[in-house]
């Protein structure tokens, strides 16, 4: 089996909890949601997310990726794993506790005097994925994605079953006569028991991957944290700015939006429920980055480690075009998935998915200064991506409203993953066959268009046009294995068949 084809087997594997996670919480949990909180308690519950991100790079540093990195040298993944447990242990606990102190003062910064609750629970929620995040990437050093799927999809399934319990269950046996349950469950205060059920899911999550820290012998290597820490801490800066370019566009199209108050929420729900039709393709990257980040570096050591690197990033744009095209041939049936009003935004989606391809692209040419230990490199690349950000939503807001966000985005993504790729040629060069990448990525765009203006031209149906894109789909798919079929079949079985 090449080695292609293994990383596409534990990318399908890491990609059932990625999908299942997304598909439980847009399919269950965000209709149940907006059908049990009211608007204000709903944003409650995003904004608490939103912050959650972010604490959680400041919880983990970073120590993960440079766990992958020491770990993944000959005989190093019992001393990275044993060094890096220990630290993330030590200042998770200090972490925990500061938040606990100033609880209050937090929960007053937040905006929320009255719930000090909600950034207790929080701290917990956070302070266990931080525990379990250096287990998680033993398993995916180890190439262990079943457990690693099952432990995933374990917690998303507790999460759920809590869920329903408190909000559903609960009142449903006090109205029965259960009064003692009055003890655990406050009719007024619901929003607390949904980070309740995350604490509970998350909780779950670290009891299962107690037995890794186990499985060796935990001794601190001071001279090896150091190293850890160095490479790390650009790190840090990379995943805020990858925060910032995620999630900054929602706060500030809510302020720089040309319209009341009122009519900036309703343009920012329009979008943001376009956007979760593009996290289609951000599922696709994300169990992509999942299975790539330690095969990167379990094959760093290879005689042919660059040639493989220039497969990936290969087979990458391919299956990820491929993917975009998909998407949008079929997304006359897609856009039932969100409900009618807010289907007037549809036209920003090829816009976010392209975005999407390219931070999936960065991905795959920001290798080189993780392997070479020039992580302060990334961080200048993220830092300018998130002033891209800004800056681009500040100056196309006002004037094309949230198309600006989905343009910035794009922007901000095309400019890291090309700045990787032409900073990492003189570094670490890897040989990626960069015009075919693009061409596949071209294709994939023209047919698109190609299929909107024939529907536009014949004024089609709905059965014409999915038959239509269905075809044109069919051909991209065609010419990209006729033009590549002797790369497909190397990149495969490892060599040309015959």
């Amino acid at each position: 089996m090449s080695s292609v084809k293994k990383l596409a087997g534990e990318t399908a594997i890491y990609g059932v909890s990625s999908i299942l996670s997304r598909l439980l919480n847009y399919v269950v949990l965000t209709p149940y949601f907006t059908r049990v909180f009211l608007q204000g308690e709903y944003g409650v519950v995003s904004d608490m997310y939103t912050y959650a991100a972010l604490l959680m790079v400041i919880f983990t540093y970073r120590m993960e990726t440079a766990f992958f990195r020491f770990g993944s040298r000959e005989d190093g993944i019992s001393s990275a794993f044993s060094t890096s447990a220990i630290s993330i242990i030590f200042t998770t606990i200090i972490f925990v506790g500061s938040l606990l102190i100033f609880a209050q003062p937090f929960a007053n910064f937040l905006a929320y005097p009255d719930h000090k609750d909600y950034v207790i629970w929080f701290t917990f929620i956070i302070g266990f994925d931080a525990l379990a995040a250096i287990p998680f990437a033993k398993l995916r050093l180890e190439n262990r994605p079943i457990k690693f799927a099952v432990v995933k999809t374990l917690n998303i399934v507790v999460n759920i079953i809590f869920i329903f319990f408190f909000l559903e269950i609960c009142p449903w046996l006090i109205e029965k006569g259960w009064a003692w349950l009055e003890l655990i469950y406050d009719g007024e205060n619901r929003i607390t028991y949904v980070f309740i059920a995350n604490f509970l899911g998350s909780l779950s999550v670290i009891l299962l991957l107690i037995p890794e820290y186990f499985k060796i012998r935990l001794q601190f290597d001071k001279a090896l944290w150091k190293k850890m820490m160095v490479y790390a801490m650009p790190l840090v800066v990379v995943g805020i700015a990858a925060v910032i370019n995620q999630l900054i566009n929602i706060p500030l199209l809510k302020e720089f939006l040309p319209y009341d108050q009122e009519t900036n929420l309703a343009k920012v729900g329009v979008y943001s429920a376009c956007y979760k039709i593009a996290i289609l393709m951000s599922l696709f990257i994300q169990a992509f980055n999942y299975a790539a980040e330690p095969f990167f570096f379990r094959n760093a050591q290879r005689d042919d480690s660059r040639i493989i690197y220039a497969q990936v990033g290969q087979a990458f744009a391919m299956v990820g075009s491929l993917v975009f095209l998909g998407i949008m041939s079929y997304i006359d049936v897609i856009q039932y998935f969100i409900g009618e009003d807010f289907r007037e935004g549809l036209f920003v989606v090829p816009i976010l998915l392209l975005a999407f391809l390219f931070l999936g692209l960065y991905y795959n040419f920001s290798i080189w200064f993780k392997l070479t230990d020039r992580t302060q490199i990334g961080a200048y690349i993220s830092v300018v991506g998130a002033v891209i950000t800004i800056s681009l939503n500040l100056l196309l807001i006002p004037i094309i409203e949230y198309e600006g966000s989905a343009w910035a985005a794009l922007a901000c993504y095309s400019f890291m993953a090309f700045a990787s790729y032409f900073i990492g040629k003189k570094f670490y060069p890897i040989p990626y066959p960069i015009g075919r990448m693009l061409l596949y990525i071209g294709l994939a765009v023209s047919a698109y268009f190609l299929g909107e203006k024939l529907n536009r031209v014949f004024e089609l149906n709905f059965i014409m046009t999915i038959l239509l894109n269905t075809a044109i789909l069919l051909i991209y798919v065609a010419i990209i294995f006729l033009f590549e079929k002797r790369v497909i079949q190397k990149i495969i079985f490892g060599k040309e068949k015959n």
